[in-house]
């Protein structure tokens, strides 16, 4: 297959249509529907499954679009630098958690880029299903999660499925995060049957809201009070405005929350490894490589009761 059948391909999926990719591209539906046809004999799968809605990705089309698309931004990115002397233009995308450190980290990375560089960074942060489909679809390069004993089975089948792997980074002890101004934020030491009168704060994970998806541990526990939230800024209020808490992995990042929160240990045998997911069979990017080495700095960063990120 060529470079050019490749593009067309992509367009279909971008536009979900044959007839408007045909119009995007300069060229007949018959002649673009016998591209995607060629590719697919080659290929020995169906990309796209047709209705009367339209076109869409079959799962195996999704993952081959995936290498599609890194083909052709990497030769768009030799034949800028080479062939037509525009200015090389960095890429780097990656998904996560709800981790401030993560974000921190990025932000360090960034950094190096911002002043010298052209660059086309993404960052999201959602579910735990997205965060591993954005991988799989390599619309991030990397995607940063946990695994502990209760959840890895589940969700390494579902990275083995995926033809992911999960690379771990460090382990750590879990953490109570909450406001300053809550009356437990004076313990040294929290036990769970502290906790009991203040509301939980977790993530809520959508249609895939099992307890194995959950970003935070202990998700079995039966909580008094449990409030779902869907983003970060929320917790945080909650925190201040219902005394409200979360668990966390402790690590340190007063520059993005702010002083007025605070992250204690609890008193529990649990523990987290923080890691990345990338595809098993792609080698990670420089840039990707300095992310890590950036995440890496995180580790050992827990302590007493500190101000704290999530």
């Amino acid at each position: 297959m060529t470079l050019q059948q490749l593009r067309q391909i992509i367009a279909v999926a971008d536009s979900g249509s044959i007839n408007e990719a045909a119009k995007r591209l300069y060229i007949t539906q018959p002649s673009l529907s016998a591209t995607i046809k060629t590719v697919e004999k080659e290929t020995g799968i169906d990309i796209f499954s047709r209705s009367n809605r339209g076109i869409v990705a079959t799962p195996e089309g999704e993952e081959f679009l995936g290498y599609a698309r890194q083909v052709s931004e990497q030769y768009q990115l030799m034949e800028d630098k080479y062939l037509t002397g525009t200015p090389y233009k960095q890429k780097f995308g990656v998904s996560m958690q709800h981790y401030t450190f993560a974000v921190e980290a990025f932000i360090h990375l960034l950094r190096q880029y911002e002043k010298d560089n052209l660059y086309e960074f993404s960052i999201f942060e959602g579910r735990t299903i997205d965060v591993i489909e954005n991988v799989r679809k390599q619309i991030s390069e990397l995607g940063i999660i946990y695994q502990n004993d209760f959840n890895e089975n589940v969700i390494g089948k579902i990275l083995r499925e995926g033809e992911l792997e999960f690379v771990p980074l460090f382990s750590c002890n879990i953490y109570v995060f909450m406001a300053k101004s809550n009356p437990l934020a004076k313990k040294n030491l929290i036990q769970m049957e502290d906790l009991m009168d203040y509301p939980c704060c977790s993530f809520d994970q959508g249609e895939r809201n099992s307890f194995y998806f959950a970003e935070e541990v202990l998700s079995t526990y039966s909580y008094k009070k449990l409030i779902k939230v869907n983003d970060r800024a929320t917790i945080l209020n909650l925190m201040v405005g219902l005394n409200g808490y979360t668990l966390c992995s402790g690590i340190i990042c007063q520059e993005l929350n702010g002083p007025e929160y605070i992250a204690i240990p609890l008193d529990t045998k649990e523990s987290m490894r923080i890691g990345y997911i990338k595809h098993k069979k792609m080698r990670l990017s420089e840039l990707g490589k300095k992310y890590v080495e950036e995440l890496k700095q995180y580790e050992g960063q827990q302590s007493g009761p500190i101000s704290a990120g999530m």
